[in-house]
């Protein structure tokens, strides 16, 4: 058995505070959110209050300044319990725009918009994806034209997790149009400035309760302090922090792997099939073999990983392999626990059914698998 030596006793404590959370103030709401299509604001403040947000940001800046396995245990837990939808709206807040204020942002926007991060008073959100302009970044058409006082920010996004909540977004933008990928900035925008514009929630398949909509900026006036980093090194910014949004992604992957895995051995040892525990017939034995050795494979990359990510060495290749490939195994594992549950698996009622559906997007969000292999293949033959 593959025992985790990542964390230590106060990783271990907030864990079980983590999961004492998850029991009193998600699971007999989650079902509701799903219907609702969003989280409500209030959970964003009860998570903030319980250390669930940014747990990254440092105590001058309202947080606790702790490392980044306290965001990994959030998502673990969150996935152990069947929140995934939460557990992506959070990818979006504490793994996307804490990490990028954090490492771009200035003393004063750090000032201003970090407190209300880690406390839940403010919902965070990025601005990547458009109609035209998926995993291909450098096609993006939203535009920030120069004026007199800073920018005027023109264009719309889509597919925006925290889309209908957030207070900031970072919007990638160009900002030297003509200049291709150099000419990208990433811009922080006030949702409350006016010419801001929220369309519907988007109708998905899956993760019903992350909440996800097209978003509308219709000459949003900026001042030239909105830029995050550098002016024009909005693209080399977004590829140095996607690896940390991929191991999360992984993360989640993993550990919805290990729950599927949970789920259904506790069912086949119950199932009574052709008079004996389905557990107990060689074809159920054998493919549990399969599905438990690729969830435990998976878990074991995404925590060699994790030592990567605390010691500050994650590279770009890492974290696309951990994306592309714990992502695809776990949905094969999670479809092959599926089907030993039978018709069963095919209920709402089922944690697994609700599971195979929300699984499904990780493998595109982030960047698709196949926008992954081509990643990893490029740093293959860059590196060796």
């Amino acid at each position: 058995m593959y025992e985790r030596t990542l964390f230590q006793e106060e990783h271990n404590a907030f864990r079980d505070s983590v999961r004492r959370f998850i029991e009193r103030q998600v699971t007999p709401r989650y079902r509701d959110w799903e219907n609702a299509g969003a989280l409500p604001r209030e959970f964003w403040r009860e998570a903030g209050a319980a250390g669930l947000l940014c747990p990254e940001v440092p105590e001058e800046y309202g947080g606790p300044g702790c490392d980044v396995l306290f965001s990994a245990i959030v998502h673990e837990e969150l996935e152990r319990a069947g929140a995934h939808a939460v557990s992506a709206n959070l990818i979006a807040h504490n793994d996307v725009i804490g990490p990028y204020l954090l490492a771009y942002g200035t003393a004063e926007q750090k000032a201003r918009w970090l407190p209300g991060l880690v406390s839940g008073e403010i919902v965070g959100s990025i601005g990547m994806s458009e109609p035209g302009a998926g995993s291909d970044l450098k096609a993006i058409r939203t535009v920030a034209r120069p004026s007199a006082n800073g920018f005027v920010l023109s264009g719309q996004k889509t597919f925006i997790t925290n889309g209908s909540n957030c207070d900031l977004i970072v919007v990638a933008a160009k900002t030297s149009p003509d200049a291709g990928a150099k000419g990208v900035s990433l811009l922080m925008v006030d949702t409350s400035l006016p010419g801001f514009r929220r369309g519907q929630l988007l109708d998905k398949i899956g993760q019903r309760a992350a909440d996800t909509t097209e978003l509308f900026f219709d000459d949003i006036e900026l001042a030239r302090d909105c830029i995050l980093g550098n002016e024009n090194g909005g693209f080399a910014h977004m590829m140095e922090m996607l690896p940390r949004e991929r191991l999360s992604i992984a993360i989640c992957a993993a550990a919805q792997a290990d729950a599927a895995i949970d789920w259904t051995l506790a069912y086949v040892k119950e199932r009574q099939v052709f008079g004996r525990a389905l557990s107990e017939l060689q074809a159920t034995r054998f493919k549990i073999a399969e599905l438990a050795s690729d969830a435990k494979v998976a878990r074991v990359f995404v925590d060699w990983c994790l030592e990567r990510a605390v010691a500050g060495t994650l590279d770009v290749e890492a974290a696309a392999i951990a994306k592309y490939w714990v992502t695809e195994k776990s949905h094969h594992v999670i479809d092959g626990c599926l089907q030993l549950f039978g018709g069963y698996g095919y209920m709402r009622d089922f944690p697994i059914s609700r599971l195979w559906v929300d699984s499904r997007a990780q493998r595109i969000y982030g960047g698709t698998s196949e926008v992954m292999k081509e990643l990893i293949g490029r740093e293959i033959l860059k590196n060796r």
